[in-house]
């Protein structure tokens, strides 16, 4: 009889396994929350992504319609950047520019105001190299990781999680980093130390800004001759002339469906943006002493269309101002 007694039962054995294992799920789960600051454009589709892909997600931004946007899709909110960091030791920034980082995370009620150690920090947003750098000498001060992850391939891509990270920071961090940023890109690229995540960044957007020229005033010429805008994309996407202005954010109103052009050039990436990462280009060329005649050109005509209207407008609007010039 104490022997019967003493062996747990089949069913005993299989509550205590499951007990176990929701215990050990319910731990996952907390220890895999993640902090997202910045819901704008790009950050708003990053963040659905993580939630979609099950990660107990907190949300801050200064927009608080984008915020109310992610509580009904399940994420908790934040009262500040300072209250993600108590919260969590996984956190992704998505901010427009240098000093957006620099407030978030240095400012009054920002991340490093209530840094927990050990954290890991990932910073998507596209900013000048040396910043980064100094937010990850702030962080590991404070006995955590701060990784730079900018990120390319636009608003769409944000949307469908195909986006590329380029990523700049100790390669021991790259891995748990690459986990999470998996959930929302199709790439994610192992760079060097911080700030070569921005390098490779900068450098990209200065070719993405020319070729974007390239193809508007390639496809306003051709309309001019008699063509018809879908028939020369078409013809400009099976020969030399393909790039990724051309055939995936055609600049051409009605060319496409689903980019900025054909919705009035709402959303996407704001000329203002593209200048901005223009100037980040060519501050480092000037430091590098790197002839970019090119890009000197581009960061020239958006600096003229973010003061002439276009600022809000997504980058590809550089064809509709070609088409103004000669009215």
């Amino acid at each position: 009889m104490l022997r019967n007694v003493s062996r747990p039962s089949n069913t005993i054995k299989v509550v205590a396994s499951c007990i176990v294992r929701n215990f050990s799920v319910s731990n996952q789960n907390m220890a895999s929350t993640i902090g997202f600051i910045g819901l704008g454009n790009m950050g708003n589709h990053m963040a659905r992504n993580l939630l979609k892909k099950g990660y107990p997600l907190i949300v801050y931004d200064v927009n608080k319609e984008a915020v109310e946007g992610l509580k009904q899709a399940g994420a908790n909110v934040a009262a500040s950047p300072a209250e993600i960091a108590a919260t969590t030791k996984k956190i992704v920034s998505m901010l427009p520019a240098s000093q957006h980082v620099q407030a978030v995370y240095t400012g009054d009620k920002g991340v490093f105001s209530s840094l927990q150690k050990n954290s890991l920090l990932i910073d998507s947003s596209t900013i000048d190299p040396s910043v980064s750098q100094l937010m990850a000498e702030e962080a590991a001060n404070l006995d955590s990781k701060f990784l730079d992850a900018p990120v390319s391939g636009g608003v769409n891509a944000a949307r469908d999680a195909i986006l590329t990270f380029m990523v700049g920071g100790p390669e021991a961090e790259f891995e748990t980093a690459k986990e999470i940023l998996s959930n929302m890109g199709k790439n994610v690229v192992h760079c060097g130390a911080v700030g070569t995540g921005q390098a490779a960044k900068i450098c990209n957007n200065m070719l993405l800004a020319i070729s974007m020229i390239g193809t508007s005033e390639t496809m306003n010429l051709g309309m001019k001759l008699g063509l018809d805008p879908k028939l020369l994309a078409k013809i400009l996407n099976m020969s030399s002339g393909r790039c990724w202005s051309s055939e995936i954010y055609n600049p051409v109103p009605g060319v496409l469906e689903g980019v900025p052009s054909s919705n009035s050039y709402k959303g996407g990436f704001g000329t203002a943006l593209m200048t901005k990462d223009l100037g980040l280009a060519q501050n480092a060329a000037t430091a590098t002493k790197s002839p970019t005649p090119l890009g000197s050109l581009a960061h020239q005509l958006y600096r003229v269309m973010t003061n002439s209207g276009f600022a809000g407008k997504d980058f590809s609007s550089a064809f509709q101002f070609l088409q103004e010039q000669d009215k």
